[in-house]
């Protein structure tokens, strides 16, 4: 899998609308495909990844390194290290078999654009299969896109799920 959709070169360097599209579709592909390290690319070095939890009064925990989160990395590398336990066996409960994902994505928003970055939000709806059970978490995510090179990189990557009665570990491919 290539990220051509998404990659632009200095002719064309404007990043739309359908651009943003395509580069939410290009991640959700990599996750759905399986592709661990082409989703790593989507990435900055300096990207936190984080899914707050809902605390007992229905409010989002609001401060990753002192509340509960489902998901907290402060940087690409919690990231890499999750990829590297899922395509090394080395996951704790989640990941063998790998399940069969399909993320599908419904009402992206570009809420701001400044300088080289861009803030945007969207709904997701992600379908697994796994152990004879399909299972569905859907939720809002909410990214920073570094768009002042050719290639984006997600700079902040905020994930709202909105369905956190689950009957097992949450994992990065389900979101």
């Amino acid at each position: 899998m290539t990220t051509d959709t998404i990659d632009r070169t200095a002719s064309t360097s404007a990043f739309g609308f359908n651009e943003v599209q395509a580069f939410l579709f290009a991640e959700a592909r990599a996750l759905d495909d399986r592709q661990w390290d082409t989703w790593l690319t989507f990435y900055h070095a300096d990207c936190p990844f984080w899914m707050p939890a809902w605390d007992d009064e229905d409010m989002l925990t609001e401060d990753p390194q002192n509340e509960m989160s489902l998901i907290y990395y402060p940087d690409k590398s919690g990231i890499e290290d999750r990829v590297f336990r899922i395509q090394t066996d080395r996951s704790s409960s989640t990941s063998l078999p790998e399940p069969r994902t399909m993320h599908t994505l419904s009402n992206i928003e570009i809420l701001s654009q400044e300088g080289g970055e861009m803030k945007l939000r969207f709904n997701w709806l992600t379908m697994t299969y796994r152990y004879g059970t399909t299972d569905q978490h859907w939720g809002t995510s909410f990214y920073t896109i570094d768009i002042s090179e050719t290639k984006p990189l997600i700079i902040n990557k905020k994930v709202v799920l909105k369905n956190d009665q689950i009957h097992h570990v949450i994992d990065v491919y389900h979101i």
